[in-house]
């Protein structure tokens, strides 16, 4: 039976075993300004911003002729050596920007072994892929072009192709040309099109923002028995937090693999430090009803196995192998109930709009044209 919480209840908080007495409903505690909502999950050292609505973020500004540019490439498969995979292959504005496959899959049918990362408000991100090895979205953006595994081209195959296509000449001198120079298109300036397009692909308010900015009847009591526990026993908010629901960072949360067919040690491959062994980023959990299957690997198809998961704390006080990365800190046991989990996971969907945007692909540029 789920809470009714309407009636007064005695709650546990955090796992530090805490109690807190509440003799009004969580709707009316949380049906305010932010500032004065219930105290969240407290944890020595470790500081973190509030879920918040997308209206707290920067607005990030992009001219419209670099971003339409930008568009047109990253829907364009000749950007890849087969001339048939492009940006949009694995990034598919209908399934969230990623690709709903469990591991990419790119150049002649090559597996990649790691599931593609929506790209949802990746303006805000760096560094960036689960490992952090691109530093920006400007360095990321050619990256996958190169990949033998994804697109297989080389940056001067690719710009010799760019180059001989009219359209793209004539768009590119109109942006970049200076009046003294003999123009063609430089790798730079793709990079910087893809970027200010990319950064463009932003997630639209969902219930959670319409009610914390005002709206309190967007969400259920039972999504909101679920944001309580997120914010405090069920620890969520101590990676996913702010308006993105991700502090950015990279956590071990025991899902390496280490020793195993599946072993990816994360991070540690893009800095060669052992501290960053097992290590993936955080990701955001907006439009993640969109973005599965979960976690690095993709193994996960659906939210009620990765918060059964948390819930058992990961794995947390088993034996480790010689040399096996150990389990962040911040990861406990949890003993949340079936119907609290049930609420944390119709919280967790509130997070998402119906439907993943949709973008009309552009039309490509005719050789010669």
């Amino acid at each position: 039976m789920f809470y009714k919480i309407t009636l007064p209840f005695l709650f546990l908080a955090s796992a530090s075993g805490i109690a807190f007495s509440y003799e009004n409903s969580l709707r009316d505690q949380y049906c305010h300004d932010g500032a004065s909502w219930p105290a969240a999950v407290s944890e020595e050292n470790l500081k973190f911003d509030d879920i918040a609505s997308l209206s707290t973020l920067q607005r990030q500004i992009t001219r419209q002729e670099k971003a339409q540019l930008g568009k047109k490439l990253f829907f364009d498969p000749r950007l890849s050596s087969s001339n048939q995979i492009s940006c949009a292959s694995c990034h598919n504005p209908q399934l969230g920007w990623a690709d709903g496959s469990r591991v990419a899959i790119g150049h002649d049918r090559r597996q990649g072994h790691r599931n593609t990362m929506g790209l949802f408000n990746v303006a805000y991100f760096e560094p960036l892929f689960w490992d952090g090895r691109a530093k920006n979205l400007h360095q990321q953006a050619l990256m996958p072009v190169e990949d033998p595994k994804e697109m297989n081209e080389t940056l001067e195959s690719m710009l010799d192709k760019l180059n001989d296509i009219k359209g793209y000449k004539r768009d590119f001198e109109e942006i970049y040309a200076t009046k003294t120079e003999q123009y063609t298109i430089k790798k730079e300036e793709v990079s910087d099109a893809l970027t200010v397009f990319m950064k463009t692909i932003s997630s639209r308010p969902t219930r959670f923002d319409q009610f914390v900015e005002g709206d309190c009847s967007k969400l259920t009591d039972q999504e909101i028995v679920g944001m309580h526990l997120f914010r405090t026993k069920a620890r969520c908010i101590t990676c996913h937090s702010g308006a993105l629901f991700t502090d950015n960072q990279f956590h071990n949360t025991g899902l390496s693999y280490f020793g195993r067919r599946l072993e990816d040690l994360g991070r540690f491959e893009a800095t060669g430090k052992v501290e960053d062994m097992g290590k993936f980023r955080t990701p955001s959990l907006r439009e993640l009803k969109h973005t599965g299957p979960y976690m690095h690997n993709g193994l996960f198809p659906n939210l009620r196995g990765i918060v059964n998961m948390y819930n058992a704390g990961m794995g947390v006080g088993r034996s480790y192998r010689e040399g096996e990365p150990k389990i962040s800190e911040l990861i406990k046991p949890l003993n949340l109930t079936l119907e609290e989990r049930k609420a944390l996971e119709d919280f967790l969907l509130a997070l998402s709009n119906e439907t993943s945007r949709y973008v009309q692909p552009p039309g490509l540029y005719e050789l010669g044209e």
